[in-house]
């Protein structure tokens, strides 16, 4: 199983406008012990990193996972919205996550995320149970 839910960040927000800030860039672990390194957001508002998660539905060696993303505009209210694919060096799948970034009044930053995998099958016939 792989997981979502809340991603911890090391860094904090490095912009100087008021209102809360949302800088992905850095390093992220999960409550699961997973991991993120994410660069910094490119004038596409992309991004890209990578992902060494911390439990998997495989026997097989868990290996650094390569990750590219997007972010939106953030409002007024400096939250925004984010989505990112994981290409998985260890397995025959690939994960879709999306997600938001809150900051509280500490300028601590949090992301919420869910996410979305599927893995190949060997026909169209067993499609039914490559997604979860």
């Amino acid at each position: 199983k792989l997981e979502g839910g809340l991603w911890l960040g090391t860094a904090q927000g490095a912009g100087t406008t008021p209102g809360p800030q949302c800088d992905l860039q850095g390093l992220w672990r999960n409550e699961l012990g997973s991991n993120m390194t994410l660069s910094a957001l490119d004038a596409a508002r992309t991004f890209s990193g990578s992902y060494h998660t911390a439990v998997a539905a495989t026997n097989k060696q868990i290996l650094v996972s390569p990750l590219q993303g997007a972010q939106q505009h953030p409002s007024t209210k400096g939250q925004p919205t984010f989505g990112f694919t994981v290409q998985w060096q260890f397995a025959d799948s690939t994960t879709a996550f999306v997600g938001q970034c809150f900051v509280d009044r500490r300028g601590k930053e949090t992301l919420e995320t869910m996410w979305l995998l599927r893995e190949e099958v060997p026909s169209r016939r067993d499609a039914w149970k490559a997604t979860r």
